[in-house]
């Protein structure tokens, strides 16, 4: 625990989707002094396909934020929707067409909070809002001096085949964490309180979690040199056109 201690104060978790947090850091927050979730979308997509059993997309996406709040609260957790501080809202895969929007979102709570220091998503190609919150969060701790830490949720190797929890490449900074007991209990119940998400939750193991500081990445490119996890799910965006995103917003900003 002392080695992860930068994480123990008030920290802001920047996840792209209600779900992300319990997976990467559920364990983690029960030892945080403050720990405040900012999910950056709705985490409801526009495909008819998520959400049809729900009636409408808005339903999905509040049934979510209710799983969210109810996570939580076991953790003893703070949830921010920065979708909803944004006109219009953001849908679960268009954060990287959102970023003005979101950043600024995210700077003003940071402004609130005033965390000691933000753990986000890696960079990874798991899908396109796990690496635009990575990207948010790498721009907000660099403007406002703070620590980023990542954590993995999942990735493909150049085979094809599915990665959970784990770095794609190591840099002999990860600290990795077993959770037992009653921390253990209480992050199953956090799983558990997103039945909406059963089938996917059900993939990774509860008690494991794995984080580091921030690697060097070029968000400029894609953060695979082969077909990303979102790719091989056949979905519209390519890692070519994420990346393109992410430049344009550091033209913009002057950064490159």
């Amino acid at each position: 625990m002392e080695r992860i201690q930068p994480l123990l104060g008030t920290t802001l978790v920047l996840v792209a989707h209600p779900d992300d947090e319990v997976v990467t850091c559920g364990g983690l927050m029960q030892h945080m002094q403050r720990a405040v979730v900012a999910f950056t979308t709705d985490g409801a997509p526009r495909d008819e396909n998520f959400w049809k059993k729900f009636g409408s997309r808005e339903a999905y996406a509040d049934v979510r934020r209710q799983e969210a709040r109810r996570a939580l609260r076991t953790a003893g957790a703070s949830p921010i929707f920065v979708s909803d501080r944004v006109p219009g809202g953001i849908a679960d895969q268009e954060l990287f067409r959102n970023l003005p929007a979101a950043v600024d979102a995210v700077t003003d709570v940071v402004a609130e909070i005033e965390p000691e220091c933000i753990l986000t998503l890696a960079y990874e190609g798991g899908h396109p809002d796990h690496d635009a919150a990575c990207f948010i969060a790498s721009l907000i701790g660099r403007d406002a001096a703070l620590p980023v830490w990542e954590c993995p949720l999942y990735h493909r190797n150049a085979d094809g085949s599915g990665v959970v929890q784990a770095f794609y490449a190591r840099t002999g900074e990860e600290l990795e964490l077993l959770s037992e007991c009653e921390q253990l209990r209480k992050k199953i119940a956090m799983l558990h309180a997103y039945a909406s998400q059963n089938l996917v939750l059900e993939s990774f193991r509860p008690d494991y979690e794995v984080y580091r500081p921030l690697a060097v990445y070029d968000f400029t490119r894609p953060p695979l040199p082969w077909k990303l996890n979102y790719e091989w799910w056949g979905w519209a965006m390519k890692g070519e056109e994420v990346s393109a995103a992410f430049a344009k917003y550091l033209r913009k900003r002057g950064d490159r």
